[in-house]
């Protein structure tokens, strides 16, 4: 895909017309909405499922185009083999030490430390489409669920994983019969334009859609529910805050460019992944900006698409801290190796949860019922919060796939630091 210098010119708009301004105006007014005229503001919420809607009608031919055209321009496959393995060691490795980030947090701070539930109290009712869903939510089912009915259905559904696998199957036999192909390879990078340019014209509406959700969220649950499990609230957005400042702006360094700038080149997206409590909102105007930035356009299709469902940095220090808050909410001491059993549990039942509101506590419901005897029904508990809770898990696994990105594309010599340094001045 090419980038058109006209779209991404240094001439600076009026303020009013920047994207992050317009939606972080919409967000107040969807907050004194909400707050002021409840009754209206619930039934707002399709304008918020309306733009995500669209949004992920759009990630299956962004994903395909930009995956299959880029692999179709390389001449040596096995540079996928390693970018692929490279992304996945990086997945793996941050993965997992979010989860412990999250653990150690929990077991210092005790924010359930003196609740004393007694979880029969509790209403199991309220959680059982999230406990029904987490029993198909197992490690096989993911695996299977790669793999799509029919090679046209996966540019029809909604699992980015399918989408990936498909365009990595014709990417990799386009490459191998380029010459032949080449009328379809012209024609997909031709496609590349109306598609990209239909993204530039749905970002447009994103501040309609972010009105929408925030007047939704604060007419259904209203801004004192933030209040009632405050502890637990602080203490997941003061953990992903230190993860992404002290972890990730270390990584950053290392790979010489700075966190800060790039949060503020994709401020865009960060204020809309906020507004919507979905990744997957920005996801394809994230791509366009990595490519910007100097990635390759093969890091780029391989490693955000793969990595929104296997770098979960945010879902993950969720789920070891909220499964430790319930446990010492309701008195249910768990041993260390009890605490390593959740934490490898996670790491599997975590992949596939991609950055969808309400993903992470379907997949919380499926970790916990491993322990034997765990009080499944706390959850409960966190239910009324799980909405705040949501956007930060959006953000910090958003943010965790941008900087994986750039640091693979540097690992494998596909990042022009020169564009890299430029663009983020």
């Amino acid at each position: 895909m090419e980038i058109n210098s006209a779209e991404h010119s240094p001439e600076k708009k009026p303020w009013y017309r920047l994207l992050y301004i317009q939606v972080i105006i919409a967000i107040v007014l969807g907050v004194m909405l909400g707050k002021y005229w409840p009754e209206p503001s619930i039934g707002l919420k399709i304008l918020g499922d309306g733009f995500v809607a669209l949004v992920k009608m759009i990630i299956a031919p962004v994903i395909f185009i930009t995956v299959s055209t880029g692999l179709a321009s390389m001449n040596n496959l096995a540079s996928v083999g390693r970018v692929t393995g490279k992304a996945m060691l990086y997945f793996i490795t941050f993965s997992t030490l979010a989860l412990v980030v999250g653990m150690v947090v929990a077991n210092v701070i005790q924010p359930g430390h003196g609740m004393n539930i007694d979880p029969s109290t509790l209403d199991p009712k309220s959680i059982q489409d999230y406990v029904s869903a987490s029993k198909e939510h197992s490690f096989s089912h993911f695996i299977m669920n790669i793999i799509p009915t029919s090679l046209l259905s996966s540019l029809t559904g909604d699992s980015i994983l399918q989408v990936l696998f498909v365009a990595i199957l014709f990417g990799v036999a386009l490459s191998m019969t380029q010459e032949k192909s080449r009328p379809v390879i012209d024609f997909l990078n031709a496609l590349s334009h109306p598609i990209f340019k239909i993204v530039s014209m749905l970002m447009k509406l994103a501040p309609i859609g972010a009105f929408g959700a925030m007047a939704f969220t604060v007419g259904k649950y209203g801004l004192d529910v933030l209040w009632n499990l405050i502890g637990l609230v602080g203490t997941f957005y003061l953990t992903a805050v230190l993860f992404v400042v002290v972890i990730l702006g270390t990584v950053a360094w290392y790979n010489k460019f700075n966190l800060f700038k790039l949060l503020r080149y994709i401020k865009d997206e960060l204020v809309l992944v906020l507004a919507t409590s979905s990744s997957e909102s920005a996801l394809p105007s994230l791509m366009t900006k990595l490519e910007r930035l100097g990635c390759s356009k093969q890091v780029v299709g391989l490693v955000v698409p793969t990595g929104y469902s296997f770098n979960l940095d945010g879902t993950n220090i969720y789920m070891t801290l909220a499964a430790l808050f319930i446990a010492q909410a309701c008195n249910f001491p768990l041993t260390i190796y009890e605490q390593v059993l959740l934490l490898l549990i996670a790491m599997l039942s975590s992949k596939g949860s991609a950055g969808v509101t309400g993903a992470g506590f379907i997949t919380l419901a499926a970790t916990l019922a491993v322990v034997k005897g765990f009080p499944v029904a706390g959850i409960a508990l966190i239910l009324g919060v799980d909405k705040f809770m949501s956007e930060c898990r959006a953000l910090t696994n958003f943010i965790g796939n941008a900087v994986a990105t750039l640091v693979v594309a540097r690992w494998d010599n596909q990042l022009d630091e020169e564009i890299l340094k430029r663009e983020l001045r």
